[in-house]
């Protein structure tokens, strides 16, 4: 077990650069099951998501290396049709190789997937939507048996709610189906258009992936290619946030600021100042934060759910009192009775946290509910005076590299020690 040890206080101040983006990393991984020669992926981040995502690439018969932010896969003697329980309940996003290896093969066996406890993350969307493109899928005792008896045709599916898991399946699944694939109601996630352009770099026929409507013409074979994972823009939203609480100026390099229109809006009403160049962001904040009078999380473009917890951490911080509303999961308040335990004044009711800024956080052991409800309370001690002891690292390192390091470079106190 490891942990980390904070001293806050310190304003943040420097520059570095955005890792890759996990939500697309992993989606993108899966794809190269569908190619019929060697991926080569830059910008990969060394998370233990991804290094779960490669196992199961192994487990399959892709030909996976990994070093120094490369991955490079080679799926073409791909030699399996099931994924191991043990390797599905590593992460949720683990439920994206259905749709690959049910393209690539005709067939698949897996269990239901894992990762952190947010709520129901049903995945009747992704099931109904395969059925009508001629999958046919039975359970047996947590096992989903699933085969294409007449081939993978294309289908017009409208989604009930742009679920970002369901848009990725369909479109993995629909690269190599007879025909073409019409999604409604898509997400629009820039994660999406990051695995259509991957896809037409392999030779897939993709449009509209950031539209809302996202249309698949069924190609023969996909062949392999080299591509450039996108930057985090849930990372850059996590550094905002850290240098909003505890005060400092940074710059994010490789952060894309078209992706983050909807938080760096939220970081202007906190009286933040926003600098954004086209693979770049400048971030300020000299003062103390204001609150922010109402965030409600929603699908792209609104305000990412993903986000809501560190930005939380520097509206506990901040002057006056703020509204969070979380729209998409249920369960993802996990983080508050952690941060009160530094000195946070969090009011939650259902789905609305009500947060009165406070003049000083105070070090605290604390431990991480979940993957961002960790890296709050990374941003929250960060900002705290005194020493404080993150535990549950495990989960925070699902979607930060190193995290200790990144905050180092930019002046925190803070360090990884085993106990």
């Amino acid at each position: 077990m490891q942990r980390l040890i904070i001293k806050g206080g310190k304003r943040l101040g420097g520059e570095l650069t955005v890792q890759g983006a996990k939500n697309s990393a992993l989606p993108i991984l899966a794809a190269c099951v569908l190619a019929s020669g060697e991926v080569r992926l830059s910008n990969i981040p060394a998370l233990s998501d991804v290094y779960a995502a490669i196992r199961i690439m192994n487990s399959l018969g892709v030909k996976t290396r990994f070093s120094n932010g490369v991955v490079t896969a080679d799926a073409s003697d791909i030699s399996q049709v099931s994924v191991e329980e043990e390797l599905m309940r590593r992460m949720r996003s683990s439920i994206v190789f259905l749709g690959a290896v049910l393209a690539r093969t005709g067939e698949c066996r897996l269990s239901f997937p894992g990762g952190c406890e947010l709520g129901p993350r049903p995945i009747d969307m992704h099931l109904r939507a395969l059925r009508q493109m001629g999958v046919v899928i039975n359970e047996k005792h947590g096992e989903l048996i699933c085969e294409s008896p007449h081939g993978i045709r294309g289908a017009v599916i409208n989604l009930p709610f742009p679920s970002v898991g369901a848009t990725e399946n369909i479109m993995l699944c629909a690269a190599l189906a007879e025909g073409e694939t019409v999604i409604n109601n898509a997400a629009r996630e820039p994660e999406i258009d990051d695995l259509g352009r991957f896809l037409n770099k392999m030779g897939a026929r993709v449009i509209g992936g950031s539209s809302g409507t996202v249309r698949i013409k069924g190609v023969k074979k996909l062949h392999g290619c080299e591509y450039s994972v996108m930057p985090d823009r849930i990372c850059a939203a996590t550094f905002m946030s850290a240098a909003a609480a505890a005060g400092g100026e940074i710059v994010l390099n490789g952060a894309r600021a078209a992706d983050l229109g909807a938080v760096n809006e939220v970081f202007r009403q906190a009286g933040c100042i926003v600098g954004e160049d086209r693979d770049r962001i400048f971030f300020s904040a000299r003062t103390p934060p204001r609150a922010v009078r109402n965030i409600t999380t929603l699908p792209y473009p609104g305000f990412p759910t993903d986000a809501q917890a560190p930005v939380m951490a520097m509206l506990c911080k901040a002057k006056g009192t703020s509204v969070v509303t979380e729209t998409i999961f249920s369960s993802r308040f996990r983080h508050v009775d952690e941060l009160a335990r530094m000195g946070a004044d969090i009011k939650t009711e259902g789905r609305t946290a009500v947060i009165t800024g406070a003049d000083k956080l105070y070090g605290a052991s604390v431990v991480a509910p979940d993957l961002r409800g960790g890296a709050a309370l990374v941003c929250a001690a960060l900002a705290a005076d005194g020493e404080s002891c993150v535990s549950n690292v495990e989960l925070i390192d699902r979607g930060y590299e190193r995290i200790e390091k990144t905050f180092a470079a930019l002046g925190a106190d803070i360090k990884r020690e085993n106990r």
